[in-house]
């Protein structure tokens, strides 16, 4: 038996030096930090380097409706938020806050990770852009920017088909495999080495296919637009100009590095609704045309392209942009992260809902179960006037 026992350890350990020396000659060690941590997390602004997207030393404080966190929300909302573990919510209407609650310690200051509601405000700052001049159209070829689309299919590649999620390109969209390009992205520490591995595996604009390595090339883009790192274009022509009250943060691959621009924007739920308001009111805050109002509805606008999943005409998704272009007669667009990260617009009621937390629930169709149970239950504490 201790024979049997040593040779038994013996292989373990072999095995174990055998994979590491394979994780280390294929240069994929951010294996080692994904095994680690197991999976994202809110918080992972703890673990990651950050840059600092600073607020304007004068915030712009929300006003708050008279009856403030006077109407009480459903009892299954509340259940609801108590299921999949909601940190943060809030209900603005009509541009003052109406309702929120907090949770598990998180305050209307707290940090918190969006995930790929990131990859809304890479559309955004990419219609910024189109309105300084930085960017001509939407029918630049990608190669006007970064060299390495300049040559071979991927020179076909525009910046509306990124914003569309049609690139063609080979980006693999698993969050459960320790090997995969997503998990490498966000656990590694070298963008611009996983994005230059990417190749052109289907003509671009032909079917819609959710790949974050669409998002990460506009925020390439959008850095040799503009001569600006991604957080810094942000502060400068979003956050400070939004009155944003607190200092957000933008996860880095590496210490001086690259912005993980397709999720991993830290901020809270008040600071999120701004993002929100802005594109209710078309692009204007305040009077400031920060994003061009036709930017804004082409943004909001389906593509209505074939989705490689199942083949039928995408009606849910603009650029980088979630739609509902009729649930029970309002039209609805929002942003959304992968644990239930959501900026929710009702232009109908000039309302926006945030939700931050640490879950999310199976999907209806297209869209998560609490999106829809939210809204309902929103609807319920704002009925029609």
């Amino acid at each position: 038996m201790g024979r049997k026992a040593t040779y038994s350890v013996g292989g373990v350990v072999v095995f174990l030096l055998g994979a590491a020396l394979w994780l280390h000659l294929t240069d994929r060690n951010y294996v080692y930090r994904a095994l680690r941590y197991n999976f994202a997390d809110i918080d992972d602004h703890l673990i990651f380097e950050q840059r600092t997207i600073a607020a304007p030393a004068a915030a712009q404080p929300w006003p708050f409706a008279k009856d403030y966190n006077e109407r009480t929300p459903p009892a299954s909302l509340q259940q609801l938020h108590q299921e999949l573990e909601s940190v943060a919510f809030l209900v603005v209407k009509q541009d003052s806050i109406l309702h929120e609650q907090y949770w598990q310690g998180y305050s209307s200051k707290s940090l918190s990770n969006s995930f790929s509601v990131a990859k809304s405000i890479v559309s955004l700052l990419v219609g910024v852009a189109i309105k300084e001049g930085k960017i001509k159209s939407l029918d630049q070829p990608v190669g006007d920017f970064l060299p390495a689309f300049r040559e071979g299919a991927k020179a076909q590649i525009t910046l509306q088909h990124l914003l569309w999620m049609s690139s063609g390109l080979n980006w693999d969209e698993s969050y459960s495999s320790p090997l995969s390009i997503t998990t490498e992205a966000y656990y590694g520490t070298d963008l611009s080495k996983v994005i230059s591995r990417l190749e052109a595996v289907e003509s671009p604009g032909q079917q819609f296919s959710y790949k974050s390595g669409d998002s990460q090339l506009l925020a390439f883009v959008l850095e040799a637009a503009t001569g600006q790192k991604v957080s810094a274009y942000a502060q400068e022509k979003l956050w400070r100009k939004i009155g944003a009250a607190q200092d957000a943060e933008w996860s880095i691959d590496h210490q001086n590095g690259i912005e993980k621009a397709y999720c991993c924007f830290f901020s809270n739920a008040r600071d999120f609704a701004r993002l929100g308001k802005l594109y209710l009111h078309q692009g204007v805050w305040h009077g400031d045309t920060i994003v061009d109002p036709e930017y804004v509805k082409a943004s909001l606008t389906p593509s209505g392209l074939p989705a490689a999943s199942d083949k039928q005409k995408v009606d849910y998704y603009g650029y980088q942009w979630w739609l509902m272009p009729n649930y029970k007669g309002q039209q609805i667009f929002y942003a959304r992260g992968i644990l239930g990260q959501y900026i929710i617009v009702i232009p109908e009621k000039e309302l926006v809902i945030v939700r931050l937390g640490k879950k999310r629930a199976e999907r209806v169709g297209q869209h998560p179960g609490e999106v829809l149970a939210m809204i309902d239950a929103v609807n319920k504490m704002v009925p029609p006037p």
